[in-house]
């Protein structure tokens, strides 16, 4: 198996604190430094949420061009820089989609189920997925379990999505007790993706660098950082979290699957 492997670092997330770990990037700053270091680890994506000044969830575009500029000075165009719209129990789905609309990234993460809501016209899901494909944003699927790959793939079926080099992520353990993931909880989504999209694994929990292994062993890609798991495979704290995303390149280099850089994730995905 010889295709690159995707790694994405996802650094902060909507909820992770100085507190738990004291190198948690909240700063556009923090951000940049964090990109460098796992950009030489290994990455070749970077997942980044901003904080408002009390270290909270934000969806804005100024934020995130100002964080997307300083990730930019640090590493130029050598990590794909992938914002989201993470709702995090603050964002309605209609102030998700305009947050993309206005920042116009190069590449965006959607909780599918967070913007497919019964107050939500269908035809302004149809719009928005549309204007993703038309600005050519690389856009990520979030997916939770095998529901929300069916209802991926109804959408997709029925015409509401449009035809699309989409990216699917798989989350694993998000509603499991303690929230903790086992690379066995990759099998569900497997049995119900249809192939049609690349696919990426995201998990909670100190067997987060196991998940990913047994993701890049079965073609998948990978996301880890701290947003998920602060904890290294031997269940010691990580010092940071490119410390994170070496893991995954050594295991990687162990399967024989070279590591994708950011031009070859454009190729893929963009069209």
């Amino acid at each position: 198996m010889n295709t690159p492997l995707i790694v994405t670092v996802a650094p902060n997330g909507a909820y992770k604190t100085k507190e738990q770990h004291p190198h948690v990037p909240l700063t556009a700053a923090e951000l940049a430094q964090t990109a460098k270091e796992c950009l030489d680890a290994g990455a070749a994506m970077i997942h980044a949420h901003v904080r408002k000044p009390d270290g909270k969830h934000l969806l804005d575009a100024h934020a995130y061009q100002e964080a997307t500029a300083a990730i930019r000075k640090a590493v130029g165009q050598e990590l794909v820089v992938q914002i989201t719209t993470e709702a995090a129990q603050v964002y309605q789905p209609q102030e998700q989609m305009q947050v993309a609309r206005e920042v116009v990234p190069e590449a965006l993460s959607v909780g599918l189920r967070e913007i497919i809501k019964p107050e939500v016209p269908e035809a302004d899901i149809a719009a928005f997925f549309s204007w993703l494909k038309s600005c050519n944003v690389m856009t990520q699927i979030i997916l939770y379990d095998v529901a929300d790959v069916q209802s991926w793939q109804q959408l997709r079926a029925r015409g509401v999505i449009p035809d699309n080099k989409w990216f699917l992520l798989f989350v694993l353990g998000r509603y499991s007790v303690g929230q903790t993931s086992s690379p066995t909880d990759l099998l569900p989504f497997l049995a119900a993706h249809d192939g049609a999209s690349p696919w990426a694994m995201c998990a909670f929990g100190a067997q987060e660098n196991a998940c990913a292994i047994a993701a890049a062993s079965l073609g998948g890609h990978a996301r880890v950082g701290f947003e998920n798991n602060l904890f290294l495979k031997n269940g010691l704290q990580a010092p940071n979290n490119a410390a994170l995303v070496a893991q995954v390149a050594q295991g990687a280099q162990a399967l024989g699957r070279p590591l994708a850089k950011a031009d070859e994730v454009r190729q893929l995905f963009l069209n």
